[in-house]
């Protein structure tokens, strides 16, 4: 018996090898692949492409079948359990979301992200970026549209990168309006992937990194990390900064900023000083399984296609719930279904942490607004300020990342149980406080059941919001666009 449990021990072991190698090797082929398609694209080019070229029309002659798929990211037919590509209104969904942001933009407007293709659209109709008149107006700066446009790096070389995050947002609304294309992950002149944004490159270089010296298929997530990670604007320049110098941990985030008593703003309510996560998917992504594997965001989000007897990547960027066929499937021999479930039972989890911790950050912030009104000092209310922060911190990072829950869970679920913990924490050192100045009974809740109830209360004029909005959305706008086509900046379609 022995025996034959040590020959059983050495076939599963080869077998397992043998697995290892095959996916290591289906990588490799893909690579080689991929560096040969590129070869016979650039060889067959109708469009001669030099220097920085930001209109997306360009290349559909050199790259019909990439570009024709870039076109399918304005689809928003798409819809799984939890999210898709269509925009959906999250306040509307999640009202507490109102006051864990009072005091900020995104108690005014959040909706889930579209596709790659309304970037430039939808910053420009977020209630967000205001309703900037001049030059010189408005409430957010340039750096916003780092992210939205391969008009970005134009202009970063045209005014350079500290003249550009210093500028206002609506100052650039004639010159960035072409939205995320090839430019933003290419370079143009032969379509090598690219670090197209600066702060990646100069996280790496604060960590003495050569980002240089990454490999194919580590630059087919990092041209994702330009934009789908953690970052602050630092300073009164505003320049986009990744806090990544001790580390891409939640907890070595929040060390960076607190050692120089950084906050993105004071809570209204609580005054606590607030930390807002954009969006660490690159991060959480690197602390899951696949990536720990070798899988690139490229393998899940642009899978490979065929046409023609052509083999290429998919640029319908989009979630792989929507091709299980080519993307799971790949590896996984499970069912479409069972796979689905796979993701969605993680998410259901996720959910049911996240959604306590949404209740009972909202409940801390208008308890320790209360306690203040009592006459709290700022002693008294020194660790609900920093429970506070330290809670909201940590369901943002988790909430804000897109996919967190499936590319990381157990690291999503630690973050989230830990942030419950520090808002549950604040709420006990509250009611001390609370005793301390005889105090004893349940705090009064208002209702916030709604999204405009929640807004109310926090003191928006949402009226006055969107009547703004609109007049710039009807006379700012177009002469940003009229501008645009002038100096050629958009290609006029008949």
């Amino acid at each position: 018996m022995e025996k034959k449990i040590k020959a059983w021990q050495g076939w599963l072991l080869f077998a397992g090898s043998m697995i290892v190698v095959f996916v290591l090797g289906m990588l490799a082929a893909s690579i080689n692949e991929r560096r040969a398609e590129i070869v016979t694209i650039f060889n067959n080019k109708k469009t001669e492409i030099k220097g920085i070229e930001s209109r997306n029309e360009l290349f559909a002659d050199n790259y019909p079948r990439e570009y024709n798929t870039w076109l399918q990211t304005a689809d928003t037919s798409f819809q799984s359990e939890f999210n898709g590509n269509q925009m959906v209104d999250v306040l509307a969904q999640r009202p507490d979301m109102v006051i864990l942001w009072a005091g900020y933009a995104f108690a005014k407007d959040y909706s889930t992200p579209r596709g790659h293709m309304h970037a430039v659209e939808d910053i420009i109709h977020t209630l967000r970026t205001g309703a900037p008149v001049s030059d010189t107006d408005g409430p957010q700066p340039a750096t916003c549209w780092t992210c939205k446009s391969p008009d970005v790096p134009r202009m970063m070389q045209s005014l350079g990168v500290e003249n550009f995050y210093k500028t206002k947002w609506g100052a650039l609304g004639s010159e960035i309006v072409n939205p995320i294309g090839c430019a933003d992950c290419h370079e143009p002149e032969n379509m090598n992937l690219q670090i197209s944004r600066p702060g990646l490159i100069e996280a790496f270089e604060r960590q003495g990194k050569d980002i240089k010296k990454a490999s194919l298929q580590e630059m087919r997530s990092l041209v994702c990390a330009q934009c789908h990670v953690e970052y602050f604007f630092k300073g009164d320049g505003k320049y986009l900064t990744f806090p990544w110098d001790k580390g891409m941990t939640v907890e070595t985030m929040e060390a960076y900023y607190d050692e120089s008593d950084y906050a993105d703003y004071t809570h209204a309510l609580s005054k606590a000083p607030m930390l807002k996560a954009q969006h660490p998917d690159y991060e959480l992504s690197q602390m899951g399984i696949h990536a720990q594997r070798g899988v690139a965001c490229a393998d899940c989000h642009m899978p490979y296609m065929s046409e023609g007897g052509v083999k290429f990547s998919d640029h319908h960027i989009q979630s792989p719930l929507a091709m299980i066929d080519r993307t799971c499937q790949v590896c996984h021999r499970e069912s479409e279904e069972t796979l689905r479930n796979n993701v969605y039972d993680r998410q259901r989890k996720a959910n049911e942490i996240r959604n306590r911790l949404e209740t009972e950050l909202a409940t801390a912030h208008i308890e320790a607004k209360f306690a203040w009104e009592k006459g709290a000092s700022e002693t008294q209310m020194k660790p609900v300020m920093k429970a506070l922060r330290a809670a909201q911190w940590r369901w943002d990072f988790a909430v804000a990342s897109h996919g967190g829950s499936f590319h990381a869970p157990q690291e999503f679920q630690r973050i989230l149980g830990h942030g419950l913990d520090n808002a549950m924490q604040a709420r006990l050192s509250t009611a001390k406080v609370l005793a301390s100045l005889g105090f004893s009974g349940d705090v009064p809740m208002p209702d916030i059941s709604t999204k405009e109830k929640a807004q109310a209360y926090i003191g928006l004029d949402m009226a006055t919001e969107r009547k703004q909005k609109d007049e710039f959305m009807k006379t700012i706008v177009p002469e940003w666009l009229k501008k645009a086509k002038a100096n050629n900046r958009l290609i006029v379609k008949n």
